[in-house]
C-alpha cells in the first residue's frame, strides 16, 4: 500500500514537471505565464454611486503623471519650490504704510531666519498640499510662547504653531503643530530645540457665497511624520485670546511665515497645488 501512493505521489510530479511546474523546497508551485495582456477597461459594467463613472470605465481620464523627490521631503514634479535655501525671491513683506517690500529675513547656510516682518509668498494658494522644514533656536531663551515661537499661516488666515514644545509646557492648543488657539496636536511629537523638524499639511480652503461661509477650512497636519491633524475643521481666523470667525477672502491668498520675534529658521519650502478626481 505505501508503496502504491509513492508512486502516485511520484507520477503526479512528473504530470506537474510536464506541465511547466517547478520545485520550490519541497512544493509544486505552478509556473508563471509571460506576456499575458488584460482588458484596458470597461464599458458593461456598474454606475459607481454618486459617479457618473462605471467600475473599472475604459473612458475614465487616468491621473497625470507626476515623478516623487529623489528622497522623502524633496519635491514632486510639480511643486513650486518656495524656497530652495538660496534667496527670497518667491516672498515679500509689508511696510508700516501696507505697501508690498522685499522680504529681509536673513538667508545663509541654506536657511531662512526670522528677521524684520512675517513675510508673504507673492503668489495666492487654495486648496494644497505644504512641506516646510523648520528649527527652533537651539539656545534656548525664554519660557512658553517665547520658546522658538513663529507660525505657518495658510491663506495669511489660518495659523498652524511652530514653537519649541520639547519638555516646554504651554497651553494645548499654542503648542507646535496645533491650529492655534483652536485645536491642540493630537500627540506631542516634537524633537529638541536647535533639530530640524518639518511639518506637511494638507489644507482644503473655505468657501464663500459672497460674505457667507458655505464651506469651512479643513487641514490634516503630519508634524515629523505623525499624524497631529487628520482633516479637522478649522473654526475661523487665527486670532491670541479670542475667537476671530471667518472673513471672507479670496478663492486664493499668500501663504505667510510669521515673525513672532524668535529667530526661527526655515528650508526646504515647497507647494502643491491640489485638483479634484478625473481632470483631463
Amino acid at each position: 500500500m505505501l508503496g502504491r501512493l509513492r508512486n502516485t505521489r511520484k507520477a503526479a510530479l512528473v504530470a506537474a514537471f510536464a506541465a511547466g511546474a517547478v520545485l520550490v523546497t519541497g512544493v509544486v508551485v505552478a509556473q508563471q505565464k509571460k506576456n499575458r495582456t488584460a482588458p484596458l477597461g470597461y464599458s458593461d459594467t456598474p454606475v459607481l454611486p454618486g459617479q457618473k463613472w462605471k467600475v473599472h470605465d475604459i473612458d475614465r481620464p487616468r491621473p497625470r503623471l507626476v515623478t516623487p523627490g529623489a528622497k522623502p521631503g524633496d519635491p514632486p514634479s510639480d511643486a513650486i519650490v518656495l524656497f530652495d535655501g538660496k534667496d527670497l525671491s518667491k516672498w515679500r513683506t509689508r511696510g508700516r504704510d501696507g505697501k508690498e517690500q522685499p522680504a529681509r529675513w536673513k538667508v545663509e547656510n541654506g536657511y531662512m531666519e526670522v528677521s524684520g516682518g512675517t513675510i508673504y509668498t507673492t503668489e495666492k494658494f487654495g486648496d494644497c498640499q505644504l512641506h516646510v522644514e523648520w528649527a527652533a533656536p537651539a539656545e534656548i531663551d525664554g519660557t512658553s510662547q517665547w520658546r522658538g515661537n513663529s507660525g505657518v499661516i495658510l491663506m495669511s488666515n489660518y495659523e498652524i504653531q511652530v514653537l519649541d514644545s520639547y519638555d516646554n509646557p504651554t497651553y494645548a492648543d499654542g503648542q507646535a503643530g496645533a491650529i492655534y488657539g483652536q485645536w491642540p496636536p493630537l500627540v506631542n511629537a516634537s524633537r529638541k530645540p536647535g533639530e530640524w523638524q518639518s511639518f506637511d499639511i494638507v489644507f482644503e480652503a473655505p468657501k464663500f457665497d459672497g460674505e457667507k461661509l458655505v464651506k469651512p477650512a479643513y487641514v490634516t497636519v503630519f508634524h515629523n511624520g505623525v499624524l497631529v491633524h487628520h482633516r479637522q475643521e478649522i473654526i475661523g481666523r487665527m486670532a491670541h485670546r479670542i475667537i476671530s470667525p471667518y472673513k471672507a477672502h479670496g478663492p486664493e491668498e499668500p501663504l505667510a511665515l510669521q515673525d513672532h520675534d524668535t529667530k526661527v529658521r526655515y528650508r526646504n519650502i515647497w507647494i502643491r497645488r491640489l485638483t479634484g478626481y478625473d481632470q483631463q
